[in-house]
């Protein structure tokens, strides 16, 4: 990342993670189409609604791991490999540590945070069905990412990328046998996923253990080092503070769509399952341009900083409104996908046609949280998140649904907050010089 062509390096950094994301969402997606044929709408909605209270947990622990993957790709870009490997010891030791925590939180917590969401009583027993066994699988989720973080701080996004390939394969094949063939309800969807991720996790850990350089990992090593960890933790924890928060503004705004029935439940489940393909270029352009950043602001290439960021920027907004537009004209056809109920199809559709031509401001905003993160300056993005998509959406919508009680007014928080953090971000960009501020501490 700090020598040869910026395009070329950020792009081919970013393709493979937009690959694999794209194979996630092909087999969530598959998760979503098996169970609404073979099981019906409730069974639908419990399995697409599930998307915010998962991230809300999930969120959380992988948004401490950012900070680990920026102390390894600055100390990659210093050169400096004793402090390399010791980081991502440290962070490996912390992510088992952190999975045991997520799959008791989530199993035991579930019923809990499904009532608080007002989830209807028709599809509770599936929700809490899909989640305790999706979360028995925690352990494996946050392994893999810790691994996947230790890969991109180094440059690699490709193997991510193959162990995926073999992930949504099993996936895929699992949830065929386990809803279609078995009849295991959406338990099946669940265990299937679980299973996949495991063996995820595991093709990753063992590609670490076997590596050359300086991110090899050894068992006898893996300890957390409580400075590294520290450091780690104060680029981390903003991040997941805002993860999390985020998480609990979408549970809000969930909870109100949940009080719309379960036909409104599985028209915006579906319709978050086909946004799920937007986030593949703005994750894959915001993971790039963090390592970009992290690797060239620890080489002290200043300049060549600015450079990627501007380039990354633009294609992250133009990927995201190109498909935005695709989504738009043919909403229709991709909603029918997971339902041929005309009722459940017409509010993912009207949520689609509320939200897709706002996607570019989506896209502007997480890729200037990925370049400040890569920075070290955490808490800029943290700051204007929890402002814009949390305090401002939950108080937009607990006011405009009382007073006019449509869905669509829930569909609109999220191009408003959208279009005030781009503001935001977009003034702190060009006034703070941010770049030069660090050339002058260094």
């Amino acid at each position: 990342m700090t020598e040869g062509s910026i395009s070329k390096k950020i792009l081919l950094f970013a393709l493979p993670i937009f690959l694999g994301q794209l194979l996630q969402q092909l087999y969530n997606i598959v998760d979503s189409i098996i169970v609404g044929k073979y099981l019906g709408t409730d069974a639908l909605a419990a399995v697409t609604s599930s998307g915010s209270l998962i991230f809300l947990l999930v969120g959380f622990i992988n948004g401490l791991f950012m900070g680990s993957s920026v102390i390894i790709g600055k100390h990659y870009g210093e050169k400096d490999n004793e402090g390399l490997s010791r980081a991502a010891h440290t962070s490996v030791g912390f992510g088992f540590l952190s999975g045991i925590f997520l799959v008791i939180m989530g199993v035991t917590i579930t019923p809990i945070l499904l009532r608080l969401m007002g989830t209807p009583e028709n599809v509770m027993p599936n929700s809490v069905i899909y989640f305790r066994i999706y979360f028995l699988g925690g352990l494996s989720n946050v392994v893999y990412n810790t691994c996947c973080g230790i890969f991109q701080a180094m440059g690699d996004s490709r193997r991510p990328l193959h162990y995926l390939i073999v992930s949504a394969i099993t996936n895929v094949l699992l949830d065929l046998l386990f809803v279609a063939v078995l009849g295991f309800n959406v338990g099946g969807a669940a265990a299937a996923t679980a299973i996949s991720q495991t063996l995820c996790a595991v093709l990753a850990f063992t590609r670490l253990l076997r590596e050359k350089g300086p991110h090899r990992i050894e068992i006898r090593k893996i300890r957390i080092e409580p400075a590294i960890l520290a450091a780690e933790l104060k680029i981390g924890f903003p991040t997941a503070i805002q993860n999390s928060v985020i998480a609990i503004a979408n549970v809000v705004v969930q909870s109100n769509i949940n009080a719309f029935g379960a036909i409104a439940m599985a028209g915006s489940g579906s319709y978050f399952k086909v946004e799920g393909f937007v986030f593949l270029p703005i994750t894959s352009f915001s993971m790039a341009l963090t390592t970009f950043t992290s690797q060239n602001m620890g080489a002290q290439q200043y300049e060549r900083t600015k450079k990627g960021t501007r380039f990354g920027i633009a294609m992250g907004i133009a990927c995201a409104a190109f498909i935005g537009l695709m989504f738009y004209i043919f909403a229709p056809v991709l909603i029918g996908l997971f339902t041929q109920d005309p009722d459940v199809v017409a509010i993912g559709v009207k949520q689609a046609r509320t939200e897709t031509m706002f996607y570019g401001l989506l896209a502007l905003s997480h890729c200037m949280a990925g370049i400040l993160r890569g920075a070290g300056k955490t808490t800029i993005p943290m700051f204007i998140m929890l402002m814009c998509w949390c305090m401002i959406r939950i108080t937009y919508i607990t006011f405009a649904v009382r007073i006019i009680p449509d869905i669509r007014m829930i569909f609109w928080a999220y191009p408003l907050t959208w279009s005030l953090s781009s503001i935001l971000f977009t003034i702190y960009y060009l006034k703070a010089d941010w770049v030069h501020a660090f050339q002058r501490q260094s």
